[in-house]
């Protein structure tokens, strides 16, 4: 009688296990209000380590991709956000794993469920030329991985990481990350974070870089070329390395020379600098942008040439002042955007208020303000607070965000305007916040209901005065 009351308690109790593991299969994107497909719910990625080997010949990428995760719940199945390229292996916990694919979602399902909160590892092994027979309409805004005559750009935003390796493709879900990235023994490396080492064999280089601080996948960036790096010093001896093309070397390295004043500035009236190294990337072709790649903000050629009013270095500070709104504190969604580029515009701005005296900064607001007045330059037709998917680069989401900024600072005086943005970027640093985020926390330290104030500035049409300047539409 005994065993029997002992075997039926055991199996009471395993029952009760079963009952507790319920494993299904994880969530196909995390339903961004722009790109509802983007990112996979499931697990939380914890660390990737990127081993590719770039053929200079061909254009092709091979290697591993291994992802360090934790599962959120019982996970039966979950996914990863991958394009094109012949996908060869994968395994989950050193076990082969089943996949298939459909478009932009490679769904896997391990070959053991996996338990909630448990640490898991997956290994993608991979190959072909990115992009390659990729629908045109799945990549707004190009596929990431871009080769020209001399070499490879990585410029991602907002959905091209995975595009050239599997990735929780979404800023929510952030990670740190390892790089081995192998190339001919003509060219330079330039990733995210710190050279590690340079290991040498058979013609080919592999450069190893590391960085610990978590990243947003459209930040992660892989630039190939034939680079000349230059080493400055920033604030407490930040390091700071540019990668130049040879041809232009000096005209870069003029250009860029007040990184580390720029650094200190914002360093200054924002927080101390967020992450373990800054510099630039310039790859040796005309581009159309710039992007605040994390600790490696990628420029074009046509940065040296940039003459109009701000030019360069207007560029130089928006990129580097993203480190800490926009790569630090990340959007929640894709419809938060105004808080990385209305931030960066400003903070641009500011740099000339702190290099050249505020009625510069007066200047500038009033012209940007004057601009909406005068039909083809910029328009009231978009809610920055809102802009769609189709405007998310919108001037507007840039030159209204900034005023914006400047109506607050405006309206809540200059302490209490700085002390916000230092709050923000405290309370959010290395995580992501929503423009709800921000108003709580600037009702929070001015005392004031906001709520009027920001409807009319992220929600409206019309632009809103700046009484406090005698700005207002049509005066």
């Amino acid at each position: 009688m005994r065993k029997l009351i002992v075997m039926l308690l055991c199996l009471g109790l395993l029952s009760g296990l079963a009952l507790a593991f319920d494993p299904e299969p994880g969530a196909e994107g995390l339903g961004d209000p722009y790109y509802p497909d983007q990112g996979n719910g499931g697990y939380d990625a914890q660390h990737y380590t990127l081993d590719l080997a770039w053929d200079d010949v061909s254009g092709a990428i091979a290697g591993t991709v291994t992802i360090d995760a934790l599962a959120t719940q019982d996970l039966s199945a979950f996914n990863l956000d991958f394009w094109g390229f012949t996908v060869s292996d994968i395994l989950v916990n050193d076990t082969p794993a089943t996949f298939t694919r459909d478009g932009g979602e490679m769904t896997i399902t391990p070959a053991q469920p996996l338990a909630a909160d448990s640490a898991f590892t997956v290994a993608v092994t991979y190959s072909g030329v990115p992009g390659e027979g990729v629908p045109e309409d799945s990549r707004p805004f190009g596929p990431g991985w871009m080769q020209y005559a001399s070499g490879v750009f990585v410029a991602s935003e907002p959905n091209g990481a995975s595009f050239w390796y599997p990735v929780n493709d979404h800023p929510q879900d952030k990670a740190s990350y390892t790089f081995r990235i192998t190339v001919s023994n003509a060219y330079v490396v330039a990733a995210n974070g710190l050279l590690q080492d340079t290991i040498s064999e058979d013609k080919q280089l592999t450069y190893v870089f590391e960085t610990p601080y978590p990243v947003a996948s459209y930040l992660v960036t892989v630039n190939i070329g034939q680079f000349i790096v230059q080493r400055q010093e920033g604030p407490d001896g930040l390091p700071i390395r540019n990668y130049f093309p040879i041809a232009g070397f000096q005209a870069a390295a003029d250009t860029f020379k007040r990184t580390p004043d720029m650094i200190a500035f914002y360093s200054d009236i924002f927080a101390p600098y967020p992450f373990e190294a800054y510099g630039v990337v310039m790859a040796a072709t005309s581009l159309p942008f710039a992007l605040e790649t994390q600790t490696l903000s990628l420029f074009g050629t046509g940065i040296l040439t940039n003459n109009r009013p701000g030019g360069a270095e207007g560029v130089i500070a928006h990129e580097l002042s993203h480190m800490w709104f926009g790569d630090s504190v990340s959007v929640k969604t894709w419809k938060d955007i105004w808080l990385n580029e209305g931030f960066a515009t400003y903070a641009s701005w500011l740099w000339f208020e702190h290099d050249d005296g505020p009625q510069v900064l007066d200047n500038i607001v009033r012209d940007a303000y004057g601009a909406y007045t005068q039909p083809g330059i910029l328009t009231s037709s978009v809610r920055i607070g809102d802009p769609s998917p189709e405007r998310l680069f919108d001037g507007a989401v840039y030159t209204r965000g900034a005023l914006t900024l400047h109506a607050l600072r405006m309206k809540v005086g200059d302490e209490t305007f700085f002390n916000i943005l230092r709050t923000y970027y405290d309370r959010y640093q290395n995580s992501n916040a929503g423009i709800a985020d921000f108003i709580a926390v600037a009702e929070e330290l001015s005392g004031q209901d906001l709520g009027d104030f920001f409807d009319g500035w992220l929600y409206q049409l019309d632009l809103p005065p700046i009484p406090e300047m005698g700005l207002q539409l049509g005066g």
